[in-house]
C-alpha cells in the first residue's frame, strides 16, 4: 500500500469510526453536556472535516490498477441499474420514514408497509449501499474499494444502529414493523416503488450527467451517449 492509499484508508476509518461513535454510543452524554443544538453542531464538524479529508485524499489516490474492466459493457450496465435503484429508493426514504430520527411512530404495528418498505425497511441506506456497490463495478480500483466500500460499511451499519436505536425506544411497534419489512432490498418488490420510478429517471439522468461535467468520469448512458 502507497502513502496516498494509506492516507486515504486512514480518513476513511476516521469518517466512518466518528460516524458512528456520534451516532450511537457517544450520542447521549453529548446532547446532555450540549444539548441537541450543540451536538448537532459538534457532529455536522466532525462529518465535514473527516469527509474533506476523505475527498482530498481520494482525489490524490491512484485511480489504477483497474482488477476489471469496469467500463465494458456487463459490469456498467449492472452498475447502472443499481444507481437508478438506488435513486428510486433515496426519493421513497422522504416519505415518512419510520427509521429516521424524530419520527413519530405511535401506533407503528397497527399500519402495514407500502411503497419503498415493501422493499426494506431501510431505503434510505439501502441507498447508499446500492450507490456504493456501483461504484466498485464500474470503477474497481482500490481507492473506489476504500471509498465506496467504507460508504456501504457505514449504511450497514448504521442500519443495524437504527434498528436497535428504535427496538429500545418504541419496544413492539418496531418489533412488529422489523417482522413486516426487509433489512436487505427485496428486488422482488422493486414494483412497489411506483411513482418514486418516474421521478428516479429525470433525477438520474441529471446526476449521471453532473458526474461527468464536473467529476469528468462518465456515468450511466453518457458513456454510450459520448460515443454516439
Amino acid at each position: 500500500m502507497d502513502a496516498a492509499t494509506f492516507w486515504l484508508a486512514l480518513s476513511m476509518a476516521a469518517f466512518l469510526g466518528t460516524h458512528l461513535l456520534l451516532s450511537h454510543p457517544l450520542r447521549a452524554g453529548l446532547v446532555r453536556r450540549f444539548g441537541d443544538g450543540g451536538f448537532l453542531g459538534v457532529y455536522s464538524l466532525v462529518a465535514l472535516i473527516t469527509f474533506s479529508w476523505m475527498v482530498i485524499a481520494f482525489g490524490r489516490a491512484s485511480p489504477s490498477p483497474q482488477l476489471w474492466d469496469g467500463q465494458a459493457p456487463l459490469p456498467w450496465a449492472l452498475a447502472s441499474l443499481l444507481t437508478l435503484v438506488a435513486t428510486a429508493l433515496f426519493l421513497g426514504s422522504f416519505a415518512g420514514n419510520p427509521a429516521l430520527a424524530g419520527i413519530d411512530i405511535s401506533g407503528l404495528s397497527t399500519r402495514l408497509p407500502h411503497g419503498p418498505f415493501k422493499v426494506t425497511r431501510h431505503p434510505m441506506m439501502s441507498s447508499f449501499t446500492l450507490w456504493g456497490a456501483a461504484h466498485i463495478l464500474a470503477a474497481p480500483s482500490v481507492r473506489t474499494i476504500i471509498l465506496a466500500g467504507g460508504i456501504m460499511a457505514l449504511a450497514v451499519f448504521g442500519s443495524m444502529g437504527q434498528d436497535a436505536k428504535k427496538l429500545a425506544l418504541h419496544g413492539q411497534d418496531w418489533r412488529v414493523w422489523m417482522k413486516r419489512t426487509s433489512f436487505l432490498p427485496n428486488p422482488a418488490a422493486f414494483g412497489h416503488l411506483g411513482f418514486y420510478w418516474i421521478g428516479a429517471l429525470p433525477v438520474w439522468l441529471l446526476l449521471t450527467w453532473l458526474h461527468l461535467k464536473f467529476a469528468l468520469v462518465p456515468a450511466g448512458l453518457w458513456i454510450w451517449i459520448e460515443h454516439l
